[in-house]
């Protein structure tokens, strides 16, 4: 089976760029707590890298 991540955002959105907040909710992510289960894959690489500020990230199996 493909490994997979978790990302739990845990910091606010205001006062971030446009972009960054368009990240979040492209990983879907709406307010601090929320998690969401992503693929492994490059796609959601990048998004975790320009929000990494913002999120934790743990691999799960």
């Amino acid at each position: 089976m493909a490994a997979r991540l978790k990302v739990t955002q845990v910091k606010s959105k205001v006062s971030e760029k446009q972009n960054q907040r368009d990240t979040l909710r492209s990983l879907g992510l709406r307010r601090i707590g929320d998690s969401t289960v992503r693929p492994d894959d490059a796609q959601t690489r990048g998004y975790v890298k320009v929000v990494a500020h913002l999120v934790k990230v743990e691999e799960i199996d």
